[in-house]
């Protein structure tokens, strides 16, 4: 039997095309979403951290908090500015307390998608009417981690949405005796306690983004069990 040259051509083209044909039908692999803003007016200042010390609330007190604050910005090309953790402490062994609010620049802040999540300070916290009758920005749909990510919250497996603040409302810190900071964030003990916030401003009838409710214990396993996972609010401070 005679095979023409013209139907050996015909042939490849056909099997070229089929391959091409499949090839179009796969789909493309899955890639993560780490898009940012571009907008030099619109840098990125604030996000929750991705993942917490592993430690609980053990995060090497305010100087281990900031430097894990400042290795995740880096790490997203954001380690130009100073990265501080919203994190108050209380007055002990002979050291004064210190407030979140004083710790974390002047503002305006902006999520990894260029939207404002609060213009100041006094925004942030609601210090006068206006400000408090206006809210800030910081909600579930603003909310992101470095790697411009959404935190797990409310109704997700595992429910994340706790965010250790050691805060009172107002960004301040405790002035009573009872321990609201996990010994500083230097304890991972079972027992003790550190101050809540919920970053998607839902659940436990307290709607309060760095002021919720106290933790169960100190270790990671009491975190996880109350509702978090040992994470962040980390803004830029200049």
């Amino acid at each position: 039997m005679t095979i023409h040259k013209s139907t050996l051509i015909c042939g490849a083209i056909a099997a070229l095309c089929l391959s091409h044909a499949a090839l179009a039908q796969t789909p493309a692999p899955a890639q993560p979403n780490t898009a940012r803003s571009t907008d030099p007016a619109k840098p990125l200042s604030f996000f929750v951290t991705s993942e917490g010390s592993g430690k609980g609330a053990d995060l090497g007190g305010l100087a281990g908090a900031d430097a894990h604050c400042q290795k995740l910005a880096e790490s997203v090309g954001a380690g130009k500015q100073t990265w501080r953790a919203y994190l108050s402490t209380q007055a002990a062994d002979g050291k004064p307390a210190v407030n979140a609010r004083d710790r974390i620049g002047n503002g305006p802040w902006f999520n990894t998608r260029g939207a404002v999540v609060a213009r100041d300070v006094a925004h942030l916290h609601g210090d006068t009417l206006d400000a408090a009758r206006l809210g800030n920005n910081l909600t579930r749909t603003t909310v992101f981690t470095e790697k411009n990510e959404p935190v797990k919250g409310a109704g997700d497996k595992p429910n994340e949405h706790d965010i250790i603040t050691g805060s009172q409302p107002d960004g301040r810190a405790y002035a009573d005796a009872a321990d609201h900071t996990c010994k500083n964030y230097t304890s991972s003990a079972a027992d003790g306690s550190a101050q809540l916030g919920h970053f998607d401003r839902t659940g436990g009838g307290n709607s309060s983004w760095n002021a919720a409710h106290p933790s169960r214990g100190c270790g990671q396993p009491n975190l996880v069990a109350t509702g978090g996972a040992g994470l962040l609010y980390c803004f830029a401070a200049n």
